[in-house]
C-alpha cells in the first residue's frame, strides 16, 4: 500500500473538463462501460468533479463552472473489441474521426471518435 495515492489508483489519470460532464459522463457509460465511483457536487447541484473506472484505469472529470476547460485531448485505450467500442460510440452520439482499420505494419486494429465533449479516443485491439 502506498501512502501517497490511493492503493487502488494509477499513478496517472486524465482529468478532462468539459461544459456539459453529464453528457460525457453518460457516453464514457454508455461506451465503455465505465463505473462511476466518486462524485461531488457543488451547491447549486451541478457536477463539480467525478471519478470513473475504465478497466483499470480511472478517467477524472470536471464540470464547466470553472475557467479551465480541457484543449483538445486524445487519449489511446486498448480494448477487448475495438469495433464493438467503435460501434457503441457512434450509437451514443460520438462522431468520427476515423473507423477502425487494421494497417498492414501494425498489429492493431484501431479507430477513432470523438465524444460529446470534444475528446478524441483512438480504442485498439490487437
Amino acid at each position: 500500500m502506498t501512502e501517497w495515492k490511493p492503493a487502488t489508483y494509477p499513478s496517472l489519470s486524465p482529468y478532462l473538463i468539459c461544459p456539459e460532464p453529464e453528457r460525457l459522463i453518460d457516453f464514457l457509460v454508455a461506451v465503455f462501460d465505465a463505473r462511476l465511483v466518486r462524485r461531488f457536487d457543488r451547491p447549486d447541484g451541478a457536477l463539480a468533479h467525478a471519478e470513473l473506472w475504465i478497466d483499470d484505469s480511472v478517467v477524472m472529470i470536471g464540470g464547466g463552472q470553472s475557467e479551465y476547460l480541457s484543449a483538445e485531448v486524445h487519449l489511446h485505450l486498448y480494448v477487448p473489441d475495438a469495433q464493438a467500442v467503435y460501434d457503441r460510440a457512434m450509437a451514443a452520439g460520438g462522431t468520427v474521426v476515423r473507423e477502425p482499420e487494421r494497417k498492414d505494419d501494425d498489429d492493431d486494429l484501431r479507430g477513432g471518435f470523438r465524444d460529446p465533449a470534444g475528446t478524441i479516443w483512438w480504442v485498439a485491439t490487437q
